[in-house]
């Protein structure tokens, strides 16, 4: 038994610069296990002083819930960065967390004034890989020039203005040219009105982006709700600093909300593994076979993702099917939607369309297209047969169009062409007549031959009217019936309210629909009277016929019957007759006519 596979769509190429990523990361994998130690030996080097020399009676909250952020972001980033080594945001946490640790333990190394200077010029420096790494989640790669203006908004006061600021601190430092304290607080708050400015309209920018996200999307992004969230309380922190407030619960609140930024993150990745351990019910609703929107809804609840869409690949018409099976395209690549090719046995068999935010999911798409496999074969199968069925009749209804279109071009050659020409031998006939002599043999042999021409001209009337009635044309559906019932061989009662006119195709159809039921009436049962009703409901015309005749029609043993229900299902309608033995035949039919 061969078993589903994923082919992701590489129609759209790699970026260089991702690919050059991967390969750097593939080419250091020796790093990842030996960062837990070193993150672990710098945080307690981080706190060790403050263990050593009691300070502050030990340990305080910011020092602990310093210690905990740092830590959180190394092991949920190493974790993501052993599951998606092609993806940033793995390396990206790590970084912030030794960048939020690192800076603190350089500080607190009191016997190297380079060092403390180090800790002191890196210690906003996590905030713009965090900043980065809110922008660019979940691809890794930060896109728009907004979110790179933003990041560029937090690396400047980080960073240049960070080691300006150092050059003229008063306080001694490794950076430090002058010493002047009125030029490091104009630095100073010059960096706090940029860092304003960012961590107001980064959040913004996150929680529209949330906002205007799909479903699946947004499951996906929560995490930087929480991120958005630190910034603010930063940005709240560095205002009440300036002013002089209290800052101590702002800052502790900061950074309990920054720890609960990777453990978000690592609730995300569990998710996702409960969403592939629930393979399993997926299995059990594909376990019979169903409708062909119960395979769709299946998958959809399988990935969480409500508005996946399924196409068949058919072969002979080289190119997908929906599951109604009408052909459809493929949606380009970069509107929001990824298309994921399932293939059997090396045959292409259907295509996944589905939410972007399911590319950072290759494993649950992969292992649902793995249980849906057998499904996803039949139902390319079904699709197969719903699309020759559709193209059946597609060619049914071109048919019943090109037999129409040839049944008015003859009406209107017999009657421009054959009937005018009798029509003008009938008036010759009549002027030659007048100059005979009344009561001569010439005169009563002409009189002959012009009644003789009058039955032919009649006939070819009937004839034309047969093909294609022009009344129907030119007056419309209720006019035609009149004149269909008027001549019918069985007094008949009409009701018709179809109310205006109609597509040219379902006036054709109930024309006909009446025409031949009321010449079956006249030649094969032997009825009183007949009943015709022509209603419209809803989008539906319904057609209905009845006889008080001997009944016992056989819609398969004749060609009338049958030829009209080949047009009414050409149609897209239905056609159904009732004829019990001795109690009369009842036609009626449903034509579309929205």
């Amino acid at each position: 038994m061969g078993s589903a596979e994923l082919v992701p769509d590489r129609s759209a190429p790699v970026p260089r610069v991702a690919r050059g990523f991967s390969s750097a990361v593939a080419g250091t994998r020796w790093l990842r296990p030996a960062l837990w130690p070193v993150g672990i030996a710098i945080g307690i080097a981080a706190v060790a002083p403050t263990l050593a020399g009691h300070r502050a009676h030990g340990l305080d909250a910011a020092t602990i819930l310093t210690l905990v952020a740092g830590w959180s972001f190394m092991a949920s980033g190493l974790v993501a960065w052993k599951r998606r080594e092609e993806n940033r945001v793995g390396v990206l946490m790590v970084g912030i967390g030794f960048l939020y640790i690192v800076p603190d333990a350089l500080r607190e190394s009191s016997g190297s004034m380079l060092l403390a200077s180090s800790g002191l010029l890196a210690a906003n420096w996590f905030l713009a890989a965090f900043a980065y790494l809110l922008v660019a989640f979940p691809s890794g790669r930060a896109g728009s020039r907004l979110d790179r203006f933003l990041v560029a908004c937090v690396v400047l006061p980080a960073v240049p203005l960070q080691a300006l600021w150092m050059m003229f601190l008063p306080i001694p430092n490794a950076l430090q040219v002058h010493a002047d304290a009125g030029v490091a607080t104009v630095i100073d708050d010059t960096q706090r009105i940029v860092f304003f400015v960012a961590v107001v309209v980064l959040p913004a920018v996150l929680l529209r982006r949330w906002l205007c996200a799909s479903p699946p999307l947004r499951r996906v992004l929560d995490p930087v709700l929480f991120g958005a969230a630190a910034i603010l309380l930063f940005g709240l922190y560095v205002v009440l600093d300036k002013i002089g407030a209290p800052t101590q619960l702002v800052d502790n609140g900061f950074r309990v909300v920054l720890a609960a930024v990777p453990i978000m993150f690592l609730l995300g990745l569990l998710r996702a593994r409960l969403a592939r351990s629930a393979i399993g019910d997926l299995l059990v609703d594909l376990r019979e076979p169903a409708r062909p929107d119960v395979l769709r809804d299946a998958l959809a609840r399988a990935v969480r993702d409500p508005s996946l869409a399924l196409a068949y690949w058919v072969p002979e018409y080289a190119g997908y099917v929906g599951i109604d099976g009408r052909t459809t395209d493929l949606p380009p690549e970069g509107h929001g939607r990824v298309v994921t090719i399932v293939e059997r046995r090396g045959q292409r068999v259907a295509a996944l369309i589905h939410d972007a935010s399911l590319r950072d999911e290759p494993e649950l798409v992969g292992a649902v297209c793995a249980a849906a496999g057998i499904a996803l074969e039949n139902e390319r199968l079904q699709a197969d047969l719903r699309a020759r069925l559709e193209e059946l009749r597609g060619s049914r209804a071109r048919l019943v169009e090109t037999g129409d279109a040839e049944r008015r071009r003859l009406e209107r050659d017999l009657h421009d062409g054959a009937q005018q020409r009798l029509v003008s031998i009938a008036l010759e006939l009549r002027r030659v007549e007048r100059r005979l002599a009344p009561g001569s043999d010439e005169e009563r042999l002409l009189h002959e031959v012009r009644d003789e021409l009058g039955v032919s001209l009649r006939e070819l009337r009937e004839l034309a009217q047969g093909i294609h009635p022009a009344v129907l044309s030119d007056h419309g559906l209720d006019v035609a019936l009149e004149s269909l019932v008027a001549r019918a061989a069985v007094p008949v009662r009409l009701t018709a309210t179809a109310g205006g006119r109609l597509p040219q195709a379902t006036e054709v159809a109930a024309y006909f629909i009446v025409s031949e039921c009321l010449t079956n009436v006249g030649k094969y049962a032997p009825a009183s009277r007949a009943t015709v009703g022509v209603t419209r409901e809803g989008d539906r015309l319904v057609v209905e016929v009845a006889d008080d005749g001997a009944g016992g029609a056989d819609p398969l043993g004749g060609s009338g019957l049958r030829g009209l229900a080949d047009r009414v299902e050409a149609l897209g309608g239905r056609l159904r007759v009732t004829s019990p033995p001795g109690r009369g035949t009842t036609v009626r039919a449903e034509l579309p006519c929205a």
